[in-house]
């Protein structure tokens, strides 16, 4: 009976070890962030910054493998794929979200904002910005904090110096109507394409050139083959990170409290890093053979003049509303 009793004792100890070891192991969860900048490019490092920080706060109860490099889905397909739990996170301009929220497609108004720590303001504090990202967890992610790529300027394959340089031209865009009226509006025919394939087509010649900001202009190596870089800053076009709703709501509070300020403290890395980055990246880029221009904006300003009427027929009080939180940030906070 005595050894029938010990065996049972030790059977039970190991049971309830099992247990702990099991239920330990179970609360440990790995979230998957993609995005389709290239490893050492500064969404990169703030995904990785992102990473670090998840696992410290949650003290390695959550942590984030990142997939750089478009690995698992192009931008508008990781957006789908946050809907259906494919992916946890992704980050991506402002308007690529825009096929679930036909409104954020203003954010990409031109010449909406004229220095970063506008921008900032903009994101951070315009009561219509707010009311946008709140109708966002309805289809199926939420934004937890905005990170930085900058103002879009353009690479082409000869050099821009002027709206009259456009005209018949094709001008690669991401499916935005501001984006494309914008270009249109300057000059050029546009075409549609994920930017993962934008390297290419420039290289066969399928299009001209390409927009972007100076980051990713520089990450994705558009100036080798679309050597002409002209910044006329036309869109300031950061980049919202977004959660899958699903994942938010498998978190638990604390988990909840410790994602949110890894991605703030991420954007804050991501803000810092990109615009003390710019200058450097130009010349860098210069030093390889680009060749960088800061032509006259007025005439790029009026040519764009034609997108805010046509943005009013389309989207109505929603453009005035932005355009008049822009206009309250702009007069609070002069560019230098």
């Amino acid at each position: 009976m005595k050894s029938n009793s010990i065996a049972s004792m030790i059977a039970g100890v190991g049971l309830a070890l099992a247990s702990v070891f099991a239920a330990g192991h179970a609360e440990a969860r790995t979230l998957r962030f993609s995005h389709t900048d290239n490893p050492g490019g500064s969404r990169d490092k703030a995904a990785h910054v992102f990473a670090d920080k998840v696992k410290e706060y949650t003290k390695g109860e959550l942590t984030v493998k990142v997939y750089p490099s478009g690995q698992l889905a192009n931008d508008p397909k990781a957006i789908e794929q946050l809907k259906l739990g494919g992916v946890d996170f992704t980050v991506s301009a402002t308007g690529s979200y825009a096929t679930d929220l036909k409104t954020l497609n203003l954010t990409a108004l031109p010449f909406l904002v004229d220095s970063y720590e506008q921008g900032w303001a903009l994101y951070d504090t315009s009561p219509w910005m707010k009311a946008q990202f709140a109708k966002l967890p309805a289809k199926g992610y939420r934004m937890l904090a905005t990170w930085e790529a900058g103002f879009r300027s353009f690479t082409t394959k000869g050099p821009l110096n002027s709206p009259a340089d456009a005209k018949g031209k094709k001008m690669r865009v991401y499916p935005n109507d501001m984006l494309r009226w914008t270009m249109e509006a300057i000059g050029f025919d546009t075409v549609v394409m994920p930017v993962t394939e934008v390297y290419l087509a420039i290289q066969q010649g399928t299009v001209w050139g390409q927009e972007n900001p100076v980051d990713t202009i520089k990450s994705l190596r558009f100036y080798e083959v679309a050597p002409y870089i002209t910044l006329t800053r036309h869109i300031y076009s950061p980049l919202p990170m977004a959660i899958s709703e699903n994942t938010w709501q498998s978190l638990s509070d604390d988990e909840k409290t410790a994602v949110q300020k890894a991605a703030d403290d991420a954007a804050t890395y991501s803000r810092e890093l990109v615009r003390g980055s710019e200058e450097k990246q130009l010349q860098e880029m210069e030093a390889a053979g680009a060749t960088v221009t800061r032509p006259d904006i007025a005439p790029f300003r009026k040519a764009a003049d034609a997108v805010y009427t046509r943005a009013r027929a389309e989207y109505g009080d929603d453009v005035d509303a932005l355009l008049s939180d822009a206009a309250k940030i702009r007069k609070e906070m002069p560019a230098n």
